[in-house]
């Protein structure tokens, strides 16, 4: 039941969910700063948009009186045609500002959009891991449940202070109540019973609770312990 727990809480899943979480937070926040940007560009679009407007009307307004004959004076007409040559460099350096801005928006917009195609393989995959720990952790609960049945049935055949006493050890650190004596070896401690510890063991009544005394665990004997 121990190791179930543990294996319960130390899931691969646990782990891979952490690690979407953390992504799909900074996709959230790379995707506020794309939206940001995009947007903070649209509003320059429309402005530079609209200093070319103003330098294209007043151009317009220029060469309708150049066209109409409106400039009667040979110094008048110099300025007015000096005037439009200035606002067609204008216009055209304008354009161009208008052109890298709206280059700028559309990398920040295929920017969003990509941030946001990994943001939503990142909730399928948060969706893929959830369902996989759950299953997961189902099946491990009902290991635990039946695990839980047949300790409560192999208790009750045990005396009170028996259970008490190995529940006192497993509560220490190392988690192991009793351990199965191999071919003189305490499957706690994992070291070697000497002679003496072995003749106790050997001449000791069946029923008497026997500990290791390195690390103080009940020693369980069997055919197989070697004495």
């Amino acid at each position: 039941m121990d190791q179930l727990a543990h294996r319960r809480s130390t899931l691969p899943e646990h782990a891979a969910l952490a690690e979407v979480e953390t992504r799909l937070r900074t996709l959230g926040d790379e995707i506020v700063g794309a939206e940001t940007e995009a947007s903070d560009l649209a509003r320059e679009l429309r402005k530079a948009e609209g200093d070319v407007d103003q330098v294209r009307e007043r151009a317009e307004r220029d060469q309708k009186r150049l066209d109409g004959g409106q400039v009667s004076s040979s110094k008048e007409l110099e300025s007015l045609q000096h005037e439009i040559a200035t606002l067609g460099r204008r216009q055209g350096d304008l354009e161009e500002v208008v052109l890298e801005i709206m280059e700028r928006l559309e990398s920040a917009q295929s920017r969003r959009a990509e941030l946001g195609a990994q943001q939503e393989a990142a909730h399928a995959q948060r969706l893929e891991v959830t369902a996989s720990r759950d299953t997961t952790t189902g099946e491990i609960d009902g290991e635990v449940v039946q695990l839980v049945a047949q300790r409560s049935t192999q208790v009750g055949g045990l005396d009170d202070a028996l259970v008490a006493l190995y529940e006192k050890i497993r509560a220490q650190p190392g988690g192991v109540g009793a351990a199965e004596l191999k071919a003189r070896r305490c499957g706690g401690c994992r070291l070697e019973l000497n002679n003496v510890e072995i003749g106790q063991l050997r001449d000791a009544d069946p029923d008497e609770v026997m500990r290791c005394d390195e690390c103080r665990r009940i020693l369980v004997r069997t055919s197989e312990s070697g004495l």
